[in-house]
Order: structure tokens, then C-alpha cells, then sequence
């Protein structure tokens, strides 16, 4: 009783302080969200100065903690890339023989996984590890990933027993944390709450807030939890206040992989307020799907089908207002109408046919100046398709030059080898035809002359392939080069050839070398993945270049 006493008081004077402060944190919420894609783009030009650093400059080892930074960079902001970075210090790990290495980029890669809802796989790492051998520096991390993989499983599936995993894994990572760090501190809270220790939890809490900035990257974790004790205890304005401080951190360090966006998405439906209800939720779901936090999604889209059937019915009931409004409107502009007739019944006739005529005249200058803008409009397109018919017969005609030449060489390699067989030197002919070197000549010219015809018809194709991939992963040609083997694909597809198996011949690459290519780029896509080809056929289109 005692305790629960305090426990009344401390959360009194902070719901003071709360309604002192509460507009000032939702304008920032407000002022947060308008410029969230600002926050990422100051992340991603961080990540980018910290990847000119050649990886070819490095040892092994500091190759690896360079992959580790840039795994730590990406976890919270794009799970694909931190997997990406997992991945090769995976393979640095095994050409060092060194064990720990491996086992700590082992669990980072299944921490991804079971973010991202591959359980399975994320499950299968974990058991392949002994915690018989781990070194003891890496205890910590086996039971955290072990910890989130069960809060990740049991947030799409609740269970008790899996409720009962995560405190078992929690606990055993208390065991082994220093009982000094922010890490420690935060697990034992958690545990606090999950016991129903709130009061404790909740005075542990306000004493880390005191000493945690707003950059520290614990501190959207500290006011999470702070909302969820008062959400626990049904202080409706206190959870508002600190899942609203929890939502502007998570969105100012980028945190993709956050929950606070949807507890506030809840709290505004709650109040009625749906528009930002909705506004939260679609920011949450992005998030989601940007960092491809699967269990985040799958949450979100329970909330998102409430919130959104919510919206659409204030929407729809918007738009029976509206109607309504437009009704009277036009009711009375027809009493308007009927009353300008009738006094404009009484103007004299002439006056009348005069002002008639001269609206008239007005309408017919302003069609005929119409018509002569679009005459000029039509005449300049068929100027430009004239002009592109032009082209497209010239290169034409540069094919067929070029296949008349082709001939010519195959006439005269017939011609030399029928010479030199008529005198039987056979072997001079075997070494002729043994040797690559002519074809591999006429294979090199055939692409350069390819690649100069493709960019004389589509001038801006690489600048536009360039615009449909995400900017870190755009194609930067070599001195020299026109396309490279990716572009000419591509280059391939544009001209309407999107058959694998005909690329595969004219490149002389191989079927699954060319299926390979073709969906590493869409990987890339800034645009739709599915969408990306198609958006390939679109560059150089004329309608877009009027």
C-alpha cells in the first residue's frame, strides 16, 4: 500500500509537468514527421562518407570491424543491407579461422532473420551454435538474439510459453551483463514490468531519463517503456506524452524498426482523432516495410485495417457533407439564376443581342487562339516524330551496312583459307581456325558498334537507368566505356528483347549468368521491383521527352 502510495505521487507530478509541455511535444511530433525523409538522408550521407573508406585499404581484420560499423548503421535502417555486411564478414571470419568472429556475425545474422521473419533460418543458426564453446565475451549477445527471437515469434503468435522463453533468455542475459551499463539497466526494468513491479520499473526509468539525451539511441527505448507503465496504470495523457517523446527520437536517429509510431497511431484513435490516427499508421507501416521488419508489418496491418476502415467512413461522411453543401449551393445559385433572368428580361433588347454578340466574338477569339496553339503543339510533334523516324531509318540503314560488311569478312577469311588450302598448308589453316582472336576482335567491335547506335537513339539511357536504382547501387561506367554487360542487357530489353535466352546468345553469357544479372539490378530498383522492366521500356519514350 505503501509503495502504491508513492507510486500515485510520482506519476502526479509528472502529470503536471505533462500538461505543461504536451502541445509543445506533439508540434514536435508534427514537425518530426514532415521532415522524417530528411533524417534518412542525413543517416544514409553519413553511411556514404563512411564508405569511401576502400575496404581494398584494409587488413582482414579492420575490413571486418568496417562491415561491423556499417552492419550497427544499417540494423535499425534496412535490414537487406546489414544483412548484406553479416554476410561478408561471415565469409572475413572463415579465411581468418577465427572462431568468435564467426560466431558473433552467426548471431547477428539470425537477429536480422527473425526481424525480418525468417524464423526458420534464424532458428537453425541458433541451435547450430554450442553454448558450451562460446566464448564468454559473447554470451551477452546469444542470449539477447535468443531474447528478441522469441518477443519477434511470440508478437505474430502470443503464447505463454514463448512469454515464458523470453523471461528465461532475459534473465540468463542479466546474468552475464556488467550491472553498470544502460543495457543491464534497461533488461532489469523490463523485467520489473513483466513481473508487475511498475513502481520500481517506473522510478528506474525516470532516473535514466535524467541521465540520457535525446540523441542517445536508448532513449526512444527508455520513454517506450515509460508509455507502456502508464498505459499499464490507464494515465491516458502521461502514455501520450512519452510514446510521443519515444516516436520524435525514433524518427530523428532514423530507427526504422520501432513500435512507438503505432502505440501513438492507437492513442490518436482513441481521442477520435483519426486523420493523424491514419497519418501514424501509414508512417509506422513505411517504416516497416522500408527496414523489412516482417513482424513490425504484420502487427501494423491488424491496426491499419481499424484505422483505416475508421478513415474511410470519416471520409465518406465528408463527403455526404460535402454534397450536401454543393445541394444547397447549387439551389441557390439557381434561385441566383432565376432572379439575373429576370431583370435581365427587362434590359433592352439591343442592349441584349449587343452584349451577347460581343461574348461571343470574345469565345471565338479565344477558340481560335486555342486552335492556333494546338496547330503549333501538332506541328512541332510531328516535327520530332519526323526527326526520330529519321534516326531510326539512319541506324537502320548502319545495321545493315554493318551485316553487309560482316560478309564481306566472312568472304575474305573463306577466300585466305581456300587459298591456303589449294597449296595444303593445313597447318597454317588449323592455326587459323583454332585461334580466337578474330572473333573475339569482331565480338569487341560488334558491341562498341551496339553500344555507340543504342546511345545515338536513346542519348540519356544510362542518366535514366541511373534515376530507376537506388542511389548507392547506381552503375558509374569506366574511362572510356559506353555500357557495361549490365547496361547492355538492359539496353537488350529496351530494344524489346526480353527473352533470357536470346540475350544470353548475343552477349555469349551464359542462360543463368544473364538471370542472375537481370534480378541483382532489380534488387536495386528504386521503383517497384516488379515494375522495373517495365520502366525500362518507358526510357526515351517520346511522350516523355514533349
Amino acid at each position: 500500500m505503501k509503495n502504491y502510495l508513492l507510486f500515485l505521487l510520482f506519476a502526479i507530478s509528472y502529470s503536471g509537468y505533462s500538461s505543461d509541455t504536451a502541445d509543445s511535444i506533439y508540434d514536435k511530433l508534427n514537425e518530426a514527421l514532415k521532415n522524417k525523409q530528411q533524417y534518412v538522408l542525413l543517416k544514409e550521407e553519413r553511411i556514404l562518407n563512411f564508405k569511401k573508406i576502400k575496404s581494398s585499404d584494409l587488413s582482414k581484420e579492420q575490413e571486418y570491424n568496417y562491415n561491423k560499423t556499417l552492419y550497427t548503421e544499417y540494423q535499425k535502417l534496412d535490414s537487406d543491407s546489414a544483412i548484406f555486411y553479416v554476410k561478408k564478414n561471415l565469409i572475413i571470419a572463415q579465411e581468418l579461422q577465427n572462431k568468435d568472429l564467426a560466431d558473433l556475425a552467426q548471431l547477428q545474422l539470425a537477429n536480422l532473420y527473425s526481424s525480418s521473419g525468417k524464423y526458420r533460418e534464424s532458428e537453425s543458426i541458433l541451435k547450430s551454435i554450442n553454448k558450451k564453446i562460446l566464448s564468454k565475451s559473447l554470451l551477452p549477445n546469444y542470449y539477447l538474439v535468443y531474447r528478441e527471437f522469441f518477443e519477434h515469434y511470440n508478437a505474430n503468435s502470443p503464447s505463454k510459453l514463448y512469454m515464458a522463453q523470453i523471461g528465461k533468455y532475459r534473465d540468463s542475459l542479466l546474468g552475464v551483463l556488467n550491472s553498470a551499463t544502460l543495457n543491464f539497466k534497461i533488461n532489469l526494468i523490463q523485467k520489473n514490468i513483466f513481473e508487475k513491479r511498475l513502481e520500481i520499473a517506473l522510478k528506474q526509468l525516470m532516473d535514466l531519463l535524467k541521465v540520457t539525451s535525446e540523441e542517445d539511441s536508448q532513449y526512444a527505448m527508455i520513454t517506450y517503456l515509460i508509455g507502456d507503465i502508464y498505459e499499464t496504470r490507464n494515465q491516458f495523457e502521461l502514455r501520450k506524452k512519452y510514446y510521443a517523446l519515444s516516436a520524435i527520437s525514433d524518427i530523428k536517429t532514423a530507427n526504422k524498426d520501432n513500435a512507438s509510431l503505432q502505440k501513438m497511431a492507437l492513442v490518436f484513435y482513441q481521442i477520435g482523432d483519426v486523420d493523424m490516427a491514419y497519418k501514424l499508421t501509414q508512417s509506422a507501416i513505411e517504416d516497416a516495410l522500408y527496414c523489412n521488419v516482417q513482424f513490425r508489418t504484420l502487427l501494423m496491418s491488424e491496426i491499419y485495417s481499424i484505422i483505416n476502415t475508421a478513415y474511410l467512413e470519416r471520409e465518406a461522411q465528408r463527403k455526404n457533407e460535402l454534397q450536401l453543401y454543393l445541394l444547397c449551393i447549387s439551389l441557390l445559385s439557381g434561385f441566383l439564376v432565376v432572379a439575373v433572368i429576370y431583370v435581365y428580361r427587362q434590359m433592352k433588347k439591343v442592349s441584349r443581342i449587343r452584349a451577347e454578340l460581343f461574348a461571343t466574338s470574345q469565345k471565338l477569339a479565344e477558340l481560335n487562339k486555342d486552335i492556333t496553339e494546338t496547330n503549333s503543339q501538332l506541328q512541332e510533334r510531328n516535327a520530332q516524330l519526323s526527326e526520330s523516324n529519321h534516326i531510326k531509318e539512319e541506324y537502320i540503314a548502319h545495321f545493315f551496312s554493318l551485316c553487309s560488311t560482316y560478309i564481306n569478312k566472312l568472304e575474305n577469311y573463306r577466300v585466305i583459307l581456300n587459298k591456303k588450302a589449294a597449296v595444303k598448308q593445313f597447318d597454317e589453316i588449323y592455326k587459323m581456325l583454332k585461334s580466337t582472336t578474330l572473333v573475339e576482335k569482331e565480338l569487341k567491335e560488334l558491341y562498341e558498334n551496339f553500344d555507340v547506335i543504342f546511345l545515338n537513339l536513346y542519348p540519356t539511357f544510362v542518366k535514366d537507368f541511373n534515376a530507376l536504382l537506388i542511389s548507392e547501387e547506381q552503375i558509374v561506367l569506366k574511362h572510356g566505356e559506353l555500357l557495361n554487360t549490365e547496361l547492355r542487357i538492359f539496353a537488350l530489353i529496351r530494344l524489346g528483347i526480353t527473352d533470357s535466352v536470346k540475350i544470353a546468345a548475343f552477349l555469349r553469357y551464359s542462360l543463368s549468368t544473364i538471370y542472375n544479372y537481370r534480378t541483382r539490378v532489380r534488387n536495386k530498383a528504386a521503383v517497384s521491383r516488379n515494375d522495373f522492366e517495365e520502366s525500362v521500356m518507358k526510357i526515351g519514350l517520346l511522350s516523355q521527352k514533349v
